[in-house]
């Protein structure tokens, strides 16, 4: 146990450093099997793809490789056992799914590296091609993405929702993935300390032996959207042994400076970042509309900013693309580059 604690605490660490220092995670999923021809409009959202068309899953991990990602997620985060069989799948067919989500993962790794040449390889050494690193994160989203209600941006789940509610909720779908073939797990868009924390006590309690990070949301860049602290949120990743890294995701441009100085306050575990693009989920109109707030500079002009505060894992969230990614990597690997709008078309 001693020697699995001390894998995970270094895993991405090691990992970070073979990629140079920092990580490049994919971007917005849904919206780019939607650009890809894929009709959404439904409970299960990207996961009905598994279903449905595999093949836009696959097209789109390799969309994001091609952009230059380190770490890409399964879509698998709106994907539950109790979702599918709400869709009419038998629980053994939910299960199969779920794997599916990582095994499609998986073979889009296989391919870009199949399909790579000399001339699309990162760097050779000595005569020898060396490949970038890849990892495949299975993605676990928050109960309130399994209401489809819009409840994840707001960490309301009412008082009949208890710490064993989620914990039950959530434990056969963890089971599956942490055994499916993935190299860590991703808990993404956490939007409460009750999730936080029964995501915890279930890694304890199951043994899951590969590493994960936790991923907060946040919309005023203090608090996670329900109003718990993101001090006590991320204390709570810092405390449990397999968490790799902690941080945000689906929360606007504007705030992460802010999260990522206060998440270091209280663990010296990698940061993870991959804002969504500053706008605003609509749930009740099941859309995105733009942000009322302050303007959103462009959203890569924060990363060196990020990079600066501890952040060490960058990406983006919904209405994200391939070319963010590419951005992204660019601003990261030349320090004095410019800002996207100089250089290149959202």
């Amino acid at each position: 146990m001693v020697l699995e604690s001390a894998y995970t605490s270094c895993f991405l660490l090691d990992f970070i450093q073979k990629c140079g220092g920092y990580a490049l995670v994919d971007g917005g999923f849904a919206t780019e099997l939607e650009r890809h021809g894929a009709d959404l409009n439904d409970p299960l959202w990207s996961a009905k793809c598994l279903i449905s068309s595999p093949h836009l899953v696959r097209r789109v991990h390799l969309d994001y490789l091609d952009a230059g990602a380190n770490i890409i997620l399964t879509a698998s985060y709106q994907a539950t056992i109790q979702g599918f069989e709400a869709k009419g799948l038998s629980t053994e067919e939910a299960e199969s799914l779920l794997r599916r989500s990582v095994e499609i993962a998986c073979e889009a790794r296989e391919i870009y590296y199949d399909n790579c040449t000399k001339a699309s390889w990162d760097f050779v050494e000595r005569g020898n091609i060396a490949r970038r690193p890849v990892l495949v994160a299975a993605s676990i989203g928050s109960y309130g993405a399994y209401l489809a209600d819009g409840s994840e941006y707001s960490g309301n789940y009412g008082d009949a929702v208890s710490l064993q509610t989620l914990k039950d909720f959530h434990r056969r779908r963890l089971q599956i993935l942490a055994k499916a073939g993935a190299d860590l797990i991703a808990f993404e868009t956490i939007p409460n300390k009750l999730e936080a924390k029964a995501y915890a006590e279930l890694l304890e309690e199951e043994g899951v032996n590969i590493p994960a990070w936790f991923s907060f949301t946040s919309k005023d860049g203090i608090n996670v959207v329900s109003g718990d602290s993101i001090l006590e949120c991320a204390s709570i990743a810092d405390t449990c042994r397999q968490v790799a890294a902690v941080g945000i995701n689906c929360t606007p441009p504007r705030f992460i400076h802010g999260l990522i100085l206060s998440i270091c306050k209280v663990t010296s575990k990698p940061v993870v970042i991959y804002p969504n693009s500053g706008e605003t989920y609509n749930a009740e109109r099941k859309e995105w509309v733009k942000s009322s707030g302050v303007s959103d500079e462009d959203f890569v002009s924060y990363v060196g900013k990020w990079r600066e505060a501890g952040a060490s894992l960058f990406g983006g969230c919904c209405r994200t693309t391939p070319n963010t990614i590419r951005a992204i990597s660019g601003v990261l690997s030349n320090k004095s580059s410019p800002s996207l709008s100089d250089k290149m078309e959202m």
